[in-house]
């Protein structure tokens, strides 16, 4: 059987081949196999030639505070590579919503890392764990470098509670990710963009324990998110789009990702003519051109 580096690495590189140039990766963390994953994946990123570029979050899966050693565990993993460190429903795993993000944060002020939580928890034991992760993120001045996954609670709490929340989010510089779950509440894009909140879109397991489905196209997961979503007209399926591509970068502080001046990038052809058509067929091939810098952008009929 394939190590798990060597795993890692065919699909990173076939991420590649589908359009990805960069990854955020959570990575187990717990007493037992203690930073086995952890050294597995900062080996195989270190020898990845060609591939995208890869972000590592030290993740206590198993609980924090309910797994004596792991916070050890995760700040040594951020101390080793990691760039953040992540958190895990701090209510309902850990009992301590309270102890399990003062351990996050504080791991996150000693080491400089960011910090990436599952908030799975849903209706008000999801809002309250939400509202502290925007109180801390305040406090430490952390803005831009804090994001909760799923974030569920803001699709099963009362409409003015959720609107709240988003605007706590917007204020603290609080980011979610979302993978358009198939039975669970999905973020509002275009609530969360009109408030401020920056969505990112990412794809939860890959053919693992976890769920069967998933292969790494993130094309796809766009046209997922949008289906789940309901939209229909081609620039509302474009912020699912960007969702996957501008909210991704964000939320990994790539200043210079995009399609602006200045930017550099690698050149990527789609076969489709708009980027709706793009999500909503979501091309098996995407052809990787080399990189361009940015210098100026001309209208679309200038080409």
């Amino acid at each position: 059987m394939p190590s798990t580096a060597e795993r890692a690495r065919r699909l990173c590189l076939h991420m590649a081949e589908l359009g990805t140039t960069h990854i955020r990766s959570h990575v187990d963390v717990e007493p037992e196999f203690g930073l086995a994953a952890v050294d597995a994946l900062l080996e195989m990123r270190a020898g990845l030639e060609g591939g995208p570029i890869v972000e590592l979050v030290a993740f206590p899966q198993f609980g924090l505070l309910t797994n004596p050693g792991t916070a050890a565990l995760l700040e040594a993993a951020c101390r080793a590579g990691a760039e953040c460190v992540g958190g895990i429903d701090p209510s309902v795993i850990d009992g301590d919503a309270e102890a399990h993000l003062d351990t996050v944060f504080a791991i996150a002020e000693r080491t400089g890392a960011g910090i990436d939580i599952h908030l799975h928890e849903s209706g008000e034991v999801g809002a309250a764990s939400l509202a502290m992760i925007c109180e801390r993120t305040r406090a430490l001045s952390m803005a831009g470098r804090v994001a909760v996954s799923h974030a569920f609670c803001l699709g099963t709490v009362a409409d003015a509670r959720a609107g709240a929340l988003i605007d706590a989010m917007a204020e603290a510089g609080v980011a979610v990710v979302t993978y358009a779950p198939g039975n669970s509440p999905v973020p509002d894009l275009k609530r969360m963009e009109a408030a401020g909140v920056t969505v990112a879109l990412g794809t939860d397991g890959i053919r693992d324990v976890w769920t069967p489905y998933g292969d790494g196209d993130m094309l796809e997961r766009a046209m997922m998110l949008a289906y789940r979503l309901g939209y229909r007209r081609d620039e509302d399926i474009e912020l699912a789009l960007d969702a996957a591509i501008t909210g991704g970068a964000k939320v990994m502080g790539l200043a210079d990702h995009g399609l602006a001046v200045g930017c550099a990038g690698r050149i990527l052809l789609v076969d489709a003519e708009t980027p709706a058509e793009a999500v909503c067929v979501h091309p098996a091939s995407v052809q990787a051109v080399g990189f361009l810098s940015v210098n100026s952008i001309s209208p679309p009929g200038n080409r």
